[in-house]
Protein backbone atom coordinates (compact mmCIF):
# COMPACT_ATOMS: atom_id res chain seq x y z
CA UNK A 1 0.00 0.00 0.00
CA UNK A 2 3.03 2.23 0.77
CA UNK A 3 3.57 3.76 -2.81
CA UNK A 4 -0.51 4.73 -3.53
CA UNK A 5 -1.43 7.80 -3.61
CA UNK A 6 -3.04 9.38 0.45
CA UNK A 7 -6.11 9.41 -1.52
CA UNK A 8 -6.71 6.13 -1.90
CA UNK A 9 -5.47 5.82 1.74
CA UNK A 10 -8.23 7.52 2.46
CA UNK A 11 -11.07 5.97 0.21
CA UNK A 12 -10.50 2.71 1.32
CA UNK A 13 -9.42 2.43 5.06
CA UNK A 14 -11.65 5.82 5.93
CA UNK A 15 -14.60 3.81 6.19
CA UNK A 16 -13.36 1.65 9.05
CA UNK A 17 -11.96 4.69 10.74
CA UNK A 18 -15.22 6.10 10.82
CA UNK A 19 -17.05 3.52 12.25
CA UNK A 20 -14.29 3.24 15.09
CA UNK A 21 -14.36 6.81 15.74
CA UNK A 22 -17.77 6.40 15.76
CA UNK A 23 -18.21 3.87 17.77
CA UNK A 24 -16.00 5.59 20.45
CA UNK A 25 -16.96 9.00 20.54
CA UNK A 26 -20.44 8.96 19.30
CA UNK A 27 -22.31 10.59 15.70
CA UNK A 28 -21.76 13.99 16.89
CA UNK A 29 -17.76 14.03 17.79
CA UNK A 30 -17.02 11.30 15.04
CA UNK A 31 -16.30 13.73 11.74
CA UNK A 32 -13.64 16.19 14.05
CA UNK A 33 -11.72 12.88 15.04
CA UNK A 34 -12.38 11.35 11.33
CA UNK A 35 -10.78 14.55 9.85
CA UNK A 36 -7.62 14.85 12.33
CA UNK A 37 -6.75 11.44 11.93
CA UNK A 38 -6.07 11.76 8.14
CA UNK A 39 -4.51 15.39 8.62
CA UNK A 40 -2.49 13.57 11.10
CA UNK A 41 -2.01 10.48 8.92
CA UNK A 42 -0.85 12.73 5.77
CA UNK A 43 1.67 14.71 7.73
CA UNK A 44 3.07 11.08 8.93
CA UNK A 45 2.74 8.84 5.59
CA UNK A 46 5.71 9.96 3.95
CA UNK A 47 8.02 8.20 6.83
CA UNK A 48 5.52 5.44 6.89
CA UNK A 49 7.99 2.21 6.48
CA UNK A 50 7.10 0.04 3.44
CA UNK A 51 4.98 -3.10 4.19
CA UNK A 52 2.89 -1.38 7.12
CA UNK A 53 -0.17 -2.12 8.00
CA UNK A 54 -1.48 0.98 7.18
CA UNK A 55 -5.32 0.14 8.58
CA UNK A 56 -3.48 -1.00 11.88
CA UNK A 57 -1.62 2.37 11.94
CA UNK A 58 -4.97 4.65 11.22
CA UNK A 59 -6.80 2.89 13.86
CA UNK A 60 -3.84 3.69 15.92
CA UNK A 61 -4.05 7.63 15.25
CA UNK A 62 -7.98 7.32 15.46
CA UNK A 63 -7.46 5.74 18.91
CA UNK A 64 -5.18 9.00 19.98
CA UNK A 65 -7.34 11.35 18.54
CA UNK A 66 -10.30 10.02 20.17
CA UNK A 67 -8.66 10.05 23.32
CA UNK A 68 -7.52 13.67 23.28
CA UNK A 69 -10.47 14.80 21.96
CA UNK A 70 -12.17 13.05 25.26
CA UNK A 71 -10.02 14.54 27.76
CA UNK A 72 -10.62 17.93 25.62
CA UNK A 73 -14.68 17.73 26.17
CA UNK A 74 -13.98 16.92 29.93
CA UNK A 75 -11.99 20.22 30.05
CA UNK A 76 -14.42 22.35 27.15
CA UNK A 77 -16.20 25.12 29.67
CA UNK A 78 -19.90 25.31 28.23
CA UNK A 79 -21.79 28.32 28.64
CA UNK A 80 -24.76 28.04 31.05
CA UNK A 81 -26.94 29.81 33.09
CA UNK A 82 -25.56 27.46 36.69
CA UNK A 83 -22.31 25.47 37.24
CA UNK A 84 -23.49 21.76 36.12
CA UNK A 85 -22.22 18.91 38.19
CA UNK A 86 -18.76 17.39 36.79
CA UNK A 87 -18.74 14.95 33.91
CA UNK A 88 -17.03 11.98 33.36
CA UNK A 89 -14.20 11.94 30.48
CA UNK A 90 -16.74 8.54 29.09
CA UNK A 91 -19.57 9.08 26.97
CA UNK A 92 -22.86 8.44 28.20
CA UNK A 93 -25.72 7.20 26.62
CA UNK A 94 -28.95 9.42 26.94
CA UNK A 95 -31.43 8.10 29.37
CA UNK A 96 -33.35 6.86 26.29
CA UNK A 97 -30.98 5.55 24.26
CA UNK A 98 -31.24 2.27 23.53
CA UNK A 99 -30.14 -0.41 21.25
CA UNK A 100 -26.56 -1.32 20.26
CA UNK A 101 -25.66 2.25 20.46
CA UNK A 102 -26.61 2.92 23.77
CA UNK A 103 -25.36 -0.47 25.05
CA UNK A 104 -22.26 0.22 23.99
CA UNK A 105 -21.47 3.92 25.16
CA UNK A 106 -22.59 2.04 28.71
CA UNK A 107 -19.37 0.28 28.56
CA UNK A 108 -16.15 0.98 30.38
CA UNK A 109 -13.42 2.76 28.09
CA UNK A 110 -11.06 -0.24 27.48
CA UNK A 111 -13.89 -3.20 26.97
CA UNK A 112 -15.94 -0.59 24.34
CA UNK A 113 -12.35 0.18 22.90
CA UNK A 114 -11.40 -3.23 22.26
CA UNK A 115 -14.45 -4.11 21.01
CA UNK A 116 -14.39 -1.54 18.54
CA UNK A 117 -10.39 -2.31 17.69
CA UNK A 118 -11.13 -6.07 17.35
CA UNK A 119 -14.90 -6.44 15.74
CA UNK A 120 -15.34 -3.17 13.85
CA UNK A 121 -11.51 -2.03 12.78
CA UNK A 122 -10.78 -6.10 12.68
CA UNK A 123 -7.19 -5.45 14.57
CA UNK A 124 -5.55 -8.90 16.14
CA UNK A 125 -5.59 -8.80 19.93
CA UNK A 126 -1.78 -8.09 20.29
CA UNK A 127 -2.39 -4.99 18.40
CA UNK A 128 -5.32 -3.93 20.51
CA UNK A 129 -4.04 -4.45 23.19
CA UNK A 130 -1.32 -1.96 22.51
CA UNK A 131 -3.42 0.24 21.62
CA UNK A 132 -5.41 -0.28 25.14
CA UNK A 133 -1.83 -0.28 27.10
CA UNK A 134 -2.94 -3.91 27.92
CA UNK A 135 -0.97 -7.28 27.51
CA UNK A 136 -2.94 -8.90 24.48
CA UNK A 137 -4.67 -11.61 27.00
CA UNK A 138 -5.99 -8.38 28.96
CA UNK A 139 -7.19 -6.66 25.44
CA UNK A 140 -9.12 -10.35 24.37
CA UNK A 141 -10.81 -10.40 27.90
CA UNK A 142 -11.91 -6.93 28.24
CA UNK A 143 -13.42 -7.90 24.40
CA UNK A 144 -14.98 -10.95 25.89
CA UNK A 145 -16.28 -8.82 28.77
CA UNK A 146 -17.51 -6.21 26.52
CA UNK A 147 -19.47 -8.10 24.10
CA UNK A 148 -20.81 -10.04 27.07
CA UNK A 149 -22.16 -7.22 28.72
CA UNK A 150 -23.70 -6.28 24.93
CA UNK A 151 -25.51 -9.25 24.63
CA UNK A 152 -26.91 -9.19 28.08
CA UNK A 153 -27.82 -5.54 27.66
CA UNK A 154 -29.46 -5.93 24.28
CA UNK A 155 -31.08 -9.57 25.77
CA UNK A 156 -33.17 -7.07 28.24
CA UNK A 157 -33.95 -4.70 25.71
CA UNK A 158 -35.18 -6.86 23.46
CA UNK A 159 -37.19 -9.10 26.42
CA UNK A 160 -38.70 -5.33 28.07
Amino acid sequence: MRGHPFEEVVDEHGPVVMRVVRALLGPADADDAWSETFLAALQAYPRLRPGSDVRAWLVTIAHRKAVDQLRGSSRRPLPCARVPEPRSVEPRAEAGDSGLWGALQRLPFKQRAAVVYHHVAGLPYAEVGALIDSSEVAARRSAADGIARLRRSTARGAAS
